[in-house]
């Protein structure tokens, strides 16, 4: 009674199967013989697993037991069979014609042996094959015994590996292992499992430096001046291009102090904090140990002289920085938002309202699909329709519309005409969009259009100022990594999508050469940033695919180069111009090539010049002084002995740009060192051949 009152699983019918005989291919094979040293089992006993506890029932077990009993109660005895299972503590799979579980992926295994049986090579035990009602097909069976001696073993390799490897690096005698780096990280490699230790004293020494990076912290000493930790706070305000902060920032990186720079042309919000801590007529360097006030570059020197200042700093070692202290910039919560000035276009509601009403669809134009474009008597009637205008009136505003760069021409013909043989689009509508790094999301900047100049020389600070945080002294290493991670950098990505629709038409001629001279070297970080180094075989493509749009038109680094600084002459190996007759960039181009640019151009690898960025006033002389340093640090060698010349590879692709061979050498020679400028000025004027052989150019990336 007890024993049928425990049985908790529904039992399927069995009238259909109760006086069949067992068929051959279900029979359980025969137990084995019980060895004399043991009590005989019973056959319940014998059929259990004890290393896995799983019991896999022959298919006629349960139907022999029904069979005994007489009565209309077939089912009883299978009901007992069960119950004593339950009672061993046994796991039993369902009936063969319910459905079966399901092993994990990778440890199942289909049977198909006609007899219903398997025989493993590692474990030469018997699996029963689970059959349908019919026949008909074979199920895969889970192996839980396999699953329990998988983890098993992994658990045993992985923690005997780990302790072998936790002995061996606490022994300060013996060398360090193989794979162990200069930062203490050992990898042990198992089968399918990879352990990462890393030493205490590496997480704490990795943890400063990241603190010191943030802080903008040179040195390779980390957190210490003269041996003493520093748990205050060593800040100043700074500007780009200053050179009392970079006296300052070059003091501290020396002495290995960390320190926090405030820029405020990279922070402009913090100006009014800078005038209530040092004065309104304060400028900057100014210097504060933790809230105090300590002054500019001449009170630092004059307390370095004195040993005042390495004292001052030593009482910051027990004090931690008070919350008045000047707080450091955050990634992220400390921009403003919209600065002062900026607002929404007038015509961006109906520029909103025409976006969600127009017709647009992709059209076949000359042979050609044109997407997602409309008509101009679509615009025009959706005007009309919308402020009950004239249809005179709202051709106007759609040639406002196409002055602003909310919209143009498909192939860029017009500004803006009635009729349905006009095609145009959305600027955000352009299939080339995924090309356009200046587009965050694909939107467009509905902001009022800011002047160009203004753009400028917003962009050039916050780049001078990553340069001065993230770049080694002679700008020939950048670190692109801090600089993708760093505030400077996001506030530079969001700063240039005010280039989308700047009016370029109103730059003055004069500061059309600088402007694109330092947002061609400006793309170049960019687009290291973003897209990484190019391979040898896309590396041409790289400077045509990374686009800006500035001003409505796409610019890529090629299209500056070659389009705008080279008065649109052709890329090299190249048959077409940059610019077509009628295209609308060529009102930008410079009137004459100046050979000098190909040294104020930074294409981010070892071999071009460094990167620098030019000032609106200066930038004659200080290309002037690019050409000279670039060709004093390797552009070009001088063999008297064989009488050649070894020159850059910059003036073997542009040679139009420079002249013939002898024309080239003398240019070259107003830009080279005394002594170099003696021995060109020796072999051109002695009357004998010259051989110019080109170097070869390096390629990798300049970090």
């Amino acid at each position: 009674m007890g024993e049928e009152t425990l049985v908790a699983m529904p039992l399927a019918p069995h009238h259909h199967h109760a006086h069949l005989p067992a068929l051959p291919h279900l029979a359980a094979p025969p137990p084995p013989p019980p060895s004399p040293a043991e009590p005989e089992l019973t056959r319940e006993h014998e059929e259990d697993d004890p290393a896995d506890g799983v019991v896999e029932p022959a298919l006629d077990v349960p139907r022999r037991e029904a069979l005994i009993i007489d009565g209309g109660d077939v089912g009883g005895g299978e009901d007992v069979y069960y119950a004593r299972k339950m009672l061993q503590g046994v796991v039993l799979r369902p009936p063969p014609h319910l459905p079966q579980p399901e092993a994990p992926p990778g440890l199942t295994r289909a049977l198909s042996a006609p007899d219903g049986y398997v025989e493993e090579e590692e474990e030469q035990r018997h699996v029963e094959r689970s059959a349908s009602v019919n026949s008909a097909a074979s199920a895969v069976v889970v192996d839980v015994a396999s699953i329990g001696r998988f983890f098993r073993d992994r658990r045993d390799v992985l923690s005997s590996a780990i302790t072998r490897r936790i002995s061996s690096l606490k022994e300060g005698s013996s060398p360090p292992p193989v794979g162990m780096d200069t930062y203490g990280v050992q990898e042990i490699h198992l089968p399918n499992v990879k352990v990462t230790v890393r030493l205490k004293d590496a997480i704490e020494a990795d943890a400063e430096e990241d603190a010191a990076a943030a802080h903008h912290g040179g040195g390779d000493d980390g957190y210490s001046f003269s041996g003493s930790h520093i748990k205050g706070q060593v800040s100043f305000f700074s500007r780009s291009g200053c050179r009392d902060c970079a006296a300052v920032r070059a003091f501290f990186r020396q002495s290995a102090l960390p320190y926090v720079e405030i820029n405020l042309d990279v922070f402009p919000e913090r100006e009014a904090e800078f005038a209530s801590r040092a004065g309104a007529s304060a400028r900057v360097p100014q210097i504060f140990l933790n809230e105090k006030l300590l002054g500019g570059l001449v009170v630092l020197n004059s307390l370095r002289n004195s040993g005042e200042f390495e004292r001052r700093v030593r009482d910051l070692a027990g004090r931690r920085c008070p919350d008045a202290a000047p707080r450091v910039p955050v990634y992220g919560f400390d921009d403003p938002g919209k600065e002062d000035g900026d607002r929404d276009d007038a015509m961006v509601g109906i520029v909103r309202v025409l976006r969600h009403r127009l017709p647009i669809q992709d059209r076949i134009v000359r042979l050609k699909l044109v997407k997602n474009c409309f008509s101009g008597a679509d615009m025009v009637d959706g005007i009309v329709n919308y402020l009950e205008c004239s249809r005179k009136k709202a051709v106007e505003i759609g040639k406002e519309l196409a002055r602003k760069h909310f919209i143009h021409h498909v192939f860029r013909e017009n500004d803006f005409d009635d009729g349905n043989q006009n095609l145009y689009r959305f600027l955000e509508h352009d299939p080339a969009i995924p090309k356009y790094h200046n587009f965050i999301r694909g939107a467009t900047n509905d902001g009022e259009p800011k002047p160009a100049a203004a753009v400028g020389q917003r962009m050039t600070k916050i780049m001078v100022a990553i340069l001065e945080a993230y770049a080694s002294d002679d700008r020939r290493h950048l670190d692109y990594s801090r600089i993708a991670a760093s505030e400077e950098f996001r506030r530079y990505a969001n700063m240039v999508q005010d280039l989308q629709r700047v009016d370029m038409s109103v730059l003055p001629a004069e500061e059309r050469l600088p402007f694109f001279l330092n947002l061609h070297n400006a793309m170049a970080i960019h687009a290291v940033v973003r897209v990484g180094q190019p391979g040898t075989v896309d590396r041409r493509s790289s400077f045509s695919d990374f686009q800006y749009v500035v001003g409505g038109h796409p610019y890529s680094l090629a299209t500056i180069r070659n389009g705008i600084l080279r008065s649109n002459r052709r890329q090299p190996y190249t048959i077409a111009k940059p610019f077509g007759s009628s295209d609308k960039r060529l009102e930008l181009v410079q009137a004459k090539v100046n050979p000098l640019v190909h040294f104020g151009l930074c294409d981010a690898t070892r071999s071009s010049p460094i990167v620098r960025f030019f000032s609106t006033q200066g930038v004659e002389p200080e290309l002037r002084h690019a050409a000279r340093e670039f060709f004093l640090n390797g552009g070009v060698e001088i063999d008297l002995e064989s009488r050649t010349v070894h020159l850059t590879r910059i003036i073997k692709w542009y040679s139009v740009d420079f002249g013939q061979d002898r024309e080239t050498l003398k240019w070259i020679l107003n830009y080279l060192d005394p002594t170099k400028a003696g021995l060109l000025t020796h072999l051109l004027n002695d009357g004998g051949p010259i051989n110019i052989s080109y170097l070869n150019y390096d390629w990798s990336l300049n970090v």
